[in-house]
């Protein structure tokens, strides 16, 4: 896309770089209601075509776009980056501030230059760019239990996305998951929905920065509306997951007390969209839901903002695309995800409205939503508002947002076990011997929606792997040595193991078999034979079957997927932190109990919900 890459001067506009956000406190007022702006939204509503109109109403896919200049020819209200949408210059700071920049300055030259929403999966930090930091996945979040420091998270995360330009997150994720065989139980913040609630609201005001109009702020997204941690197993989508997408069989009175319970917080805290979820209720697709989209969230809920469905969710409504459309914008979806399909969604909108299928109203409505948060996040008020602020490039990974991240990551472990006070380990020991593959590779320490949509392996971005943390944490006359099979033990002082699972996003993520992988338990095997204390760090999306690990372990630590800095296990190991994390999930003793959760009847897992030990 290097043909797009148009300077804000060269247009005559003014340059991103002059707006000094990170100058700007954040505003204390209270969140304006969203349809406080109505006057003006109305006022450009009146204005515009119904070929304008459908075309607010669209999200394509940056990497999809056939020409970039369809953003002018079909009035596109949007666009995405979706896990593997990468600028086609590179994934660095500058390769996507150019291209936020370009797509944004084709945008101000339609008639009414109407900017666009830009959004992006930043679930985690920014982590789709390199060098970003990458914060611990929500299960460890919720291992906190800290809504200050989750705000504090959410913030940074709209810092460094904003040094891109991009202003749309579609994050947090308050699926309230029940059940661990699900391959984005690591983006719920707890199986309780409470939990899920306080910190997903603390996700939001984050985000959100005490107002959308603050030049620091993004817009947050409350997803996946409702259910989507609820399906039951052997239900699942389209790509043979067995939970993914699948469907939730529960009464209304239960289906609400745990799955739409967390998005009264976040509408509290004044989110600007959700995202509606690819699940199903009882049979019937949450996208083309008009009861839950229209008569709950937006009514009963009070809802102002955008509804969005998800990534080509609307092609699952109804086998014809065109029907399929008729019900999904009729139920209440007012911006559509269409990544590839944009041209063929226009024009079958277009044809809905004029046959009649979908009446004037609800386009305008949908219209006016989409309107409202624009004119509410200040985009409508000139060019200076819409372009990347590249001052803020100095800030984008840095060490202040890295020690934010070593804090979460501190925070977020859980010591299950610790006999003859193992740990914390002393810093001068003669030798520390590490093992396993999971001790010296980022990307497995970081999880799925890392630079790639499923995750990767090695040193996918920058930051500091447990191996490396715990060679910069003893003292300068301890040898620490590393296997990644466990072998070489013999003679250490202390064995430290780094095992668990490696990358996975949804449908990928979806398993029937919690047990841990044979080669991590031999590991741990090799080194309980070579007659050293062994310390176990399991690196997971959920909690895992370990009761063989957990017998040879004299100290065992549940750390998630932690993300860069790895400095933050190494606190807890040596004892400049004790841990302070509390299970967000039971853990189970055998997959025979899942799923297990918190007041369940015969309630008896391994390790109860908020279990958690401290030196």
């Amino acid at each position: 896309m290097k043909h797009l890459v148009i300077g804000c001067l060269m247009l005559g506009l003014v340059a991103a770089g002059c707006q000094k956000a990170e100058q700007q406190p954040p505003s204390t007022a209270a969140f304006p209601p969203l349809s406080s702006y109505d006057e003006q939204a109305r006022a450009l509503l009146e204005q515009m075509t119904l070929e304008e109109k459908i075309g607010q109403m669209i999200q394509a896919e940056q990497a999809f776009l056939q020409d970039p200049y369809d953003i002018q020819t079909y009035h596109l209200g949007s666009i995405l980056s979706g896990g593997n949408s990468d600028p086609a210059d590179g994934n660095s700071l500058e390769a996507w501030t150019e291209v936020y920049d370009s797509l944004q300055a084709i945008a101000l030259r339609t008639r009414l230059g109407i900017p666009l929403l830009y959004g992006i999966d930043a679930v985690h930090g920014h982590s789709n760019v390199e060098g970003a930091v990458v914060f611990p996945h929500h299960i460890g979040l919720g291992a906190t239990r800290d809504p200050d420091l989750v705000e504090r998270v959410y913030r940074i995360t709209a810092i460094e996305m904003r040094a891109t330009g991009i202003h749309w997150n579609f994050a947090p994720c308050i699926a309230v998951a029940r059940d661990e065989r699900w391959g984005r139980t690591y983006e719920s913040f707890s199986e309780d929905p409470e939990l899920v609630a306080t910190l997903g609201a603390a996700a939001v005001r984050g985000l959100q920065n005490g107002g959308l109009n603050n030049p620091l702020a993004v817009l947050a997204t409350a997803k996946h509306f409702a259910g989507d941690g609820g399906t039951a197993f052997g239900t699942g989508g389209p790509q043979g997951a067995l939970l993914d997408q699948g469907d939730v069989r529960l009464d209304e009175a239960t289906f609400r007390r745990i799955h739409v319970r967390p998005y009264i917080d976040a509408i509290q805290a004044g989110v600007g969209s959700i995202m509606v979820s690819y699940s199903s209720w009882n049979g019937v697709k949450m996208t083309g839901h008009k009861y839950m989209l229209t008569d709950v969230l937006k009514g009963e809920l009070g809802f102002e903002g955008i509804v969005i469905s998800d990534y080509n969710a609307i092609d699952q409504v109804h086998p014809d695309y065109k029907t399929a459309i008729e019900i999904a914008i009729n139920a209440g979806i007012d911006m559509a995800m269409v990544p590839t399909r944009y041209r063929e969604f226009f024009q079958l909108l277009k044809e809905l409205v004029e046959e009649g299928r979908v009446p004037m109203e609800r386009i305008d409505d949908a219209v006016l939503r989409i309107l409202r948060v624009k004119f509410a996040m200040g985009l409508m008020d000139g060019p200076e508002h819409v372009f990347a602020d590249r001052s803020l490039w100095a800030k984008f990974g840095s060490a202040e947002h890295r020690a934010v991240a070593r804090e979460a990551v501190r925070k977020s472990l859980v010591l299950l076990k610790n006999e003859n006070q193992t740990l914390p380990l002393a810093k001068d020991l003669g030798r520390i011997h590490v093992a396993g593959l999971h001790a010296d590779n980022l990307g497995y320490q970081a999880g799925g929606w890392t630079i790639d949509w499923q995750g990767g392996s090695g040193d996918i971005t920058e930051g500091t792997t447990i191996l490396e943390a715990i060679r910069k944490a003893v003292a300068p006359g301890t040898e620490v040595t590393y296997s990644e099979d466990g072998s070489g033990a013999a003679g250490a002082d202390v064995a430290i193991a780094v095992i668990g699972e490696r990358p996975y996003a949804e449908f990928l993520g979806d398993r029937s078999d919690l047990s841990l992988d044979p080669d991590d338990v031999a590991v741990v095997r090799r080194l309980k034979e070579a007659g050293v204390p062994v310390v176990v760090i399991l690196i997971s999306g959920r909690p895992m079957i370990i009761n063989d690990v957990l017998e040879m372990a004299d100290a065992f630590i549940a750390a998630w997927l932690p993300g860069s800095e790895g400095d933050g296990v190494a606190d807890v190991l040596f004892g400049d932190y004790a841990p302070t994390g509390k299970l967000p999930f039971s853990w189970p003793r055998s997959m025979d109990q899942i799923p297990i959760n918190v007041g369940d009847e015969d309630y008896d897992p391994l390790f109860p919900f908020g279990y958690g030990l401290t030196y």
